[in-house]
């Protein structure tokens, strides 16, 4: 269960207004383990004071925390002028973070600012997955035992990149994306992760059929890039700049 009036007290304190905030990582990508950390991701807007004058403002505030009950909490915002040029840096992760329907904090420039990001997509995001499924496969394959969670990683990244190639849309979670993928072997470790603990652990034997499903499923990403009709430079810019400068003068008033 998600504590939610928890998590909203936790961002009420944060020293600058929130455009939005919303919850990441495992419980957004469908797999929470019972003693699953909570990673809040969001922006935050600076005052004119901190942007304008000589000593700069927080642009990214960061915190983690683990309380006496268990309780884990990574917390990471950015200043809008930089999470707006995330957004335009072909960066899946932060439009996963702005998309989240678990949603913490919003605001109605979180609204405008989704409507705008559904132009930021393009045929070069597929890199975005190809790297970080890379990078989630080394680190499944380096630990012994093997954990099943960077594994749901991979899965999760790799779907997530082909989803986006064919259809232009963002869905960071695995169960769902998972139903038009049909994977058996993806539900059955997302039933292992969510019944286990954090650090649950796969059977060695199983290491080489996901070896090979990594292969597949990232050629397949490949194939989906080169046939998709997403543009190859994002049209948002524009949009963006315009709502910054209105979330600048509001911010002065």
């Amino acid at each position: 269960m998600i504590p939610l009036e928890r998590l909203q007290a936790e961002v009420a304190r944060r020293p600058y207004p929130l455009i939005f905030a919303t919850i990441s990582g495992a419980h957004l990508y469908g797999f929470p383990s019972s003693d699953s950390d909570f990673d809040l991701r969001g922006s935050h807007v600076l005052p004119a004071r901190e942007v304008l004058g000589l000593d700069p403002g927080r642009e990214t505030i960061e915190m983690e925390r683990t309380d006496a009950d268990g309780f884990e909490l990574d917390l990471v915002t950015h200043d809008a002028r930089k999470f707006f040029g995330l957004l335009l840096k072909k960066n899946g992760y932060v439009l996963e973070q702005l998309h989240s329907p678990l949603i913490v904090h919003s605001t109605p420039e979180h609204e405008e600012l989704k409507a705008i990001a559904r132009g930021c997509p393009t045929r070069f995001h597929h890199h975005h997955y190809l790297g970080f499924a890379e990078t989630q496969w080394r680190l499944f394959d380096k630990e012994r035992p093997r954990r099943i969670k960077p594994l749901l990683y991979v899965y999760r990244v790799l779907l997530t990149g082909i989803h986006l190639m064919r259809t232009g849309e963002i869905e960071a979670n695995l169960a769902r994306l998972n139903e038009e993928a049909r994977l058996s072997h993806v539900a059955d470790l997302i039933a292992a992760k969510l019944a286990g603990p954090e650090r649950a652990t796969l059977d060695e034997a199983d290491a080489p059929f996901h070896h090979r499903e990594y292969e597949r499923l990232r050629q397949e990403l490949e194939a989906a890039a080169e046939a998709s009709t997403l543009p190859e430079r994002s049209p948002a810019r524009p949009a963006l700049n315009d709502l910054l400068v209105r979330i600048r003068m509001r911010a002065m008033s």
